[in-house]
């Protein structure tokens, strides 16, 4: 759930923070007081697009920080799986800070991208804004909703015709580069035989130019390393005179000698110069070995610059490596096998496409099936979930056509909601009889039969109740009641009979604050919830009246909600 919502310099708000409860959480407030803004810090912290606009005139940065508490397993398990790093005590930490020309996302103390982000968020809240009922007037919509509903026994499948639909996309694609005319076969031939037969020629060893180029390398500057080597061995061991190391160190160690068996100490040091004269000994002959290598003739030097150039020539031809180069090699002699028998691999691949659609076709029907089982679970349930929102008569078919000349990487499904919400009226997809209001419950039906499936324990709904009154709106608010029981609920409303069935009730109004305007959210207890719910029945003057009818519906919800 949703442990917290803190905000600063963000907008109208200067800084706020919101604890909100298990159940159902209620916040209400007149029309242009804020509640927009804190639905929209919710999603700016989830990854929404931010610009420096919404910085509060005057800060220099806008922060929003959102506390998850995690106590599914499920949820746990995919979360790890994302590697967030889930704190001990099950919490997770979502931080956003927005700064002029950019923002920067944490989670539990660690920056993430805005695709991680909207990942995780993913898991842990599902939010239903004002205009998201619109979808479903769009046909995609509904094959995602269906796939979603039964994911757990489709995704298999899916995943496997991916797979399948790609090698026979692949196939398709071979067939076609089948189909050429005479002259260009040979053409496309005898260029395959051309670069074919140049990589064979150069008898390519992986790895081979590294060691060259480390070679030639070595060859171009010689010069300067023979010099460099040859200073070295007069300093260390075959100068003139007393004036090269060896010859130093041989005079000290006798020196020490000479006098070792006077002290013990003067033994140990005499033992450490023999050693170091030792090493010496060992590291001039190894350097003159080295001196002796360096040498080389002009037609050594001439052979590897011309491998070199060979092989680079490959590289810049072929691919940039000479794995590359072998790769593209291996590549083209197939082609090439295929081009000398175009017609005996035409029909080799038309056989291969021929079993692979098959597999696919066999594929779709599968998942077609479980489509077509999972649909009339789900449209039973959402039947009765709307037959709950006070659609009287309402009828609900979802509808499934399958052609298989429209294959795709999903299947060749079309999936469309039918409906008649009232007697006599024949079934007609949504965007051809629903309104904005009959959008709005249908969609929230469709959240509750939803939530009891996934493991989603946060919902938001912003003006859930668009375009209802009445008795329909105290049928959405036993709806929300019910589903407040096993999930959290946030829900933005402007009408007092869902108002009235809050478990924890938020007040958000504008104020003045030094002359400027902020927005506050207030917790509401049970007497000040009662004078907003009294506010939302009958405007600002409140009356014994409108205080009475604001108890009784207050404990009207209150006992719907224990089930009296």
């Amino acid at each position: 759930m949703l442990y917290s919502l803190h905000v600063k310099n963000l907008a109208l708000i200067k800084e706020q923070e919101i604890e909100f409860s298990k159940g159902l959480n209620i916040l209400t407030g007149e029309t242009g007081a804020g509640k927009s803004v804190i639905l929209g810090s919710v999603n700016l912290a989830l990854g929404a697009k931010a610009d420096g606009s919404l910085i509060r005139t005057g800060e220099e940065y806008a922060l929003v920080e959102l506390v998850f508490g995690v106590e599914n397993k499920l949820q746990k398990k995919l979360l790890l799986d994302m590697d967030v790093p889930v704190e001990d005590d099950g919490n997770v930490v979502i931080q956003r800070k927005i700064m002029q020309g950019r923002s920067i996302s944490k989670v539990c103390g660690e920056t993430v991208t805005t695709r991680q982000l909207k990942d995780i968020a993913s898991v842990l809240i599902n939010i239903h804004g004002q205009n998201d009922h619109q979808e479903l007037l769009h046909k995609k919509k509904h094959m995602e909703i269906l796939d979603d509903y039964c994911l757990d026994e489709l995704k298999p499948y899916l995943d496997k015709l991916s797979d399948r639909y790609s090698e026979l996309k692949e196939l398709e694609k071979s067939l076609e580069s089948t189909n050429i005319d005479e002259a260009a076969r040979l053409r496309e031939q005898e260029l395959l035989e051309f670069e074919t037969g140049e990589i064979e020629e150069a008898s390519i060893v992986p790895g081979e130019d590294e060691q060259l180029e480390s070679r030639y390398h070595k060859m171009v500057n010689s010069r300067k390393i023979s010099e460099a080597v040859s200073v070295v061995s007069s300093m260390t061991g075959s100068g003139d005179g007393d004036e090269n190391a060896s010859d130093m160190i041989g005079r000290a160690v006798r020196e020490l000698s000479s006098v070792a068996s006077y002290d013990n100490e003067i033994e140990d040091l005499l033992n450490q110069l023999s050693d170091i004269e030792n090493l010496l000994t060992d590291f001039n002959h190894a350097l003159s070995g080295y001196l002796d290598d360096l040498e080389f003739d002009d037609e050594d030097y001439r052979n590897t610059e011309e491998r070199l150039n060979t092989l680079n020539h490959l590289k810049d031809k072929y691919g940039g490596t000479l794995e590359k180069v072998l790769e593209y090699y291996n590549e083209k002699l197939v082609r090439l096998e295929a081009l000398s028998d175009l017609d005996a691999n035409r029909n080799k691949i038309l056989a291969e496409i021929s079993s692979k659609k098959e597999e696919v076709l066999s594929l779709c029907k599968k998942i077609s099936d479980i489509r077509r089982k999972h649909a009339k679970v789900l449209q039973k349930s959402l039947t009765e979930a709307l037959v709950d929102l006070n659609f009287i008569d309402v009828k609900l078919e979802i509808k499934i056509t399958s052609d298989e000349e429209k294959i795709s990487a999903k299947g060749y499904d079309d999936a469309q909601f039918m409906i008649s919400t009232n007697p006599g009226e024949s079934m007609r997809a949504m965007d051809q009889i629903a309104s904005g209001g009959e959008l709005s419950r249908i969609m929230l039906a469709l959240k509750t039969v939803v939530a009891d499936k996934d493991d989603i324990g946060t919902l938001i709904f912003d003006e859930i109740d668009a375009g209802i009154s009445g008795k329909t709106a105290w049928k959405v608010s036993k709806k929300l009641g019910e589903l407040s029981n096993e999930h959290q609920i946030i829900c933005i409303t402007h009408l007092p009979q869902i108002a009235a069935m809050a478990d924890t009730h938020f007040m958000i109004e504008k104020g003045l604050e030094d002359g400027r305007t902020v927005t506050n959210i207030y917790k509401l207890s049970g007497e000040d919830s009662e004078k907003e719910l009294a506010r939302l029945l009958g405007g600002d003057m409140l009356t014994d009246a409108s205080l009475q009818n604001a108890r009784e519906m207050r404990q009207l919800a209150q006992e719907t909600k224990r089930g009296k």
